[in-house]
Parts: C-alpha cells; structure tokens; sequence
C-alpha cells in the first residue's frame, strides 16, 4: 500500500482545479523579480486540502499554494499563514522553502496564494526509509529529529511569530476546535469513538504548560530530503502550524511507531530494529537531550489527543469528499481511515485510564 500511496501523491500533471494562467503569468511578472515566461502549470498529485501547482518557465521552477475553492469551513486553509511562518523561520536552524511572492488578490486566480521555490530532492512515504540502505536509515531519523528540535526551540519573538497564536491552554483549544469541526460537520456523520474522545480528552489534560511554534503535521513525508544526504532540505506543508505546545508536535510526530502504513506514513507498530532504525524509546530519548528534557510523561495522553485530532482531520476530508470539494484523487481513500484512527486513539485512552 506504501508504493501504491508514494505513486499516487508523487509528481505533477493535469490541473484539476483550474484558474486563469495567463492572468497568473501577468501577475507574476509584475511581482516575482526574476520572472520570465512562458509558464508551463501542472497540478501536485499529492496534497489533501489546499491545491498545489508546479510552475515552469525556462529559467526557474516554483511552486504555487492556494486556497481550494468552494465553502470553507473557518479558519481552514489559510495559505498565507503557511507563508507567513516559512518566511519566519527562513534565518533559523529550520530548513523551508524560500518564498517568492504572496498574493491576497482572489481576483487573479480566484483565492489567495503564495509562490515558493521548487526545492529538488527526495521526499519518502514509507516511515521505515526502505529506499535508503538499511545502516544509513538511523540517520534519516535523527535529521528529522533534529529539525522537530530545532523547530520547538526558536525564539518566537525574535523571529517575529509571538502572535502566530495564542499562547497556553494548547491541548483544551485544539480539543474545543477540533471537537467542535467535528461536531459540526454533520453530512459526515459520527461515531461512538469519536464521541468518548470528545467527551473524555478535555477531562485528562496533563499538567504544565509550554508554547512553541508547532508544525501541526510533522511527517517524513512533508518533507524534502537531500538526493543523497540524510538532511532535511525543507520541511513543507505549514497549513496547520501555529503557537502551541511542543509535546504535542513531537508526539503527533512520533505516533509513527504506531500508525498504520497505509494510512499516513507509519511502522504500524513493527519492531524497529530489524530495520536498523532507533526504537521508541530512543527516539523520544533523543528529542529530549536536544531540547532539555529528562522524559516525557502522560505519553499515551499524547498519542489519544494526536489520534483523536488526526480522525477530525480525515472526518473533515470525508466531509469535503461528500460535498465534492476535495482537491486529491485519493481523498475518498483517506477517509475510510476514520474509523481506525478513532479506534488507535481510544486504544490509548484506554491506557490512561
């Protein structure tokens, strides 16, 4: 299912949701230094919310984020934020894509967007890094590890994001936010896990209380690989990062030991070692010496609210798909995972209880 996944969200070609190129083109040249055309666009395969292009003129290759059209729930696909927080980050220690241009005028291609380089290199949807030999995966775990630490130990004043949201009571908002998504959807439906989750997860919030920037979807396949290198090049995909709490990231980002390959990139809970990658254990190990930490208590915690949190996200993909406004081909796919992600997070709640 893994290759099956990496075929069907790998390269660009028709556009499938259309706009006006040569409207596009038009305002390129008058906003992007550099620009000359003619411009080749190609529609991204992959990408679940908001529709992503790659741009092609005889000189540079961009890639252009903009909103989905049709109705959108509030607050959802804010491109401009994505643009916003890589701009920031562009002088930290955490690798994104430099960003060419912004666009708030919805009359050039009929929403907002923004353009940033088309960084080449190599993006894997198999969390076990099979591609790669086996004595050099270890590596690509640490560099990602690196990067989640990195990300959780910028200064947001200094780079200008202390408003990028609001600061503490993280886990008791995300929860209102994404209960009330869900909730309120109601063309796609619920379900008694979803519903114990909702009800259970504002009662058995852990104590203490951090904020950091917060990706939102950290995953080996958001991001772009060195062709060669265990590095991260660009961490890409910033549509749900905000001002949050960093043990919500690591964990979302560590519930690969347990998430199910064919779902989003996961072991699905396979030995790692075999595989010559770090174990669990390790890996948390590892983030807490590079941000300071002894342990990580209230683990399963985590891993019910990121599941939990993660369902939301899938229940509103089912939403778009019944309303007919999502912009992946796989998206009806992703959907069906519903009901094992609730499942996964109830598992865990189960543990704390």
């Amino acid at each position: 299912m893994t290759a099956d996944l990496a075929a069907a969200n790998s390269g660009a070609g028709k556009v499938r949701v259309a706009f006006d190129e040569a409207s596009l083109a038009a305002w390129m040249a008058a906003n992007v230094e550099g620009f000359a055309g003619p411009l080749k666009v190609e529609q991204f395969n992959g990408g679940q919310s908001n529709p992503t292009y790659r741009l092609t003129t005889p000189g540079q290759r961009y890639v252009l984020r903009r909103k989905p059209p049709g109705p959108l729930l509030k607050g959802a696909h804010d491109v401009l934020r994505e643009a916003r927080v890589q701009q920031a980050l562009a002088s930290t220690d955490v690798p994104v894509a430099r960003i060419f241009a912004v666009c708030e005028d919805e009359s050039v291609i009929g929403s907002a967007f923004y353009l940033m380089d088309m960084v080449e290199g190599r993006i894997f949807w198999d969390a076990a890094f099979t591609e790669v030999p086996k004595g050099e995966r270890a590596a690509y775990f640490d560099a990602m590890n690196r990067v989640i630490a990195a990300l959780h130990s910028v200064d947001v004043e200094a780079v200008g994001l202390g408003d990028y949201g609001r600061p503490g009571n993280y886990f008791a908002r995300q929860i209102t936010r994404w209960s009330k998504q869900y909730l309120d959807d109601e063309l796609a439906g619920r379900l008694p896990d979803m519903d114990a989750l909702v009800e259970w997860l504002p009662t058995a919030i852990p104590e203490g209380d951090e904020t950091s920037i917060v990706h939102g979807d950290f995953r080996c396949d958001n991001m772009i690989f060195h062709p060669t290198e265990p590095r991260v090049l660009a961490v890409l995909d910033w549509e749900l990062s905000t001002l949050g709490h960093p043990l919500a990231d690591f964990s979302y980002h560590a519930m690969m030991y347990r998430m199910p390959g064919d779902i989003v990139a996961g072991l699905g809970g396979a030995d790692p070692v075999p595989l010559g990658l770090p174990t669990e254990a390790e890996y948390i190990a590892s983030y807490c010496a590079r941000t300071g930490r002894t342990s990580i208590p209230n683990w399963d915690y985590y891993l019910a609210f990121n599941f939990f949190r993660l369902a939301a996200i899938m229940h509103g993909i089912k939403g778009r798909v019944l309303r007919g406004t999502a912009s992946n081909a796989q998206a009806r796919e992703r959907a069906e995972a519903l009901p094992r992600l609730a499942a996964l997070a109830c598992e865990a709640m189960a543990k704390c209880r």
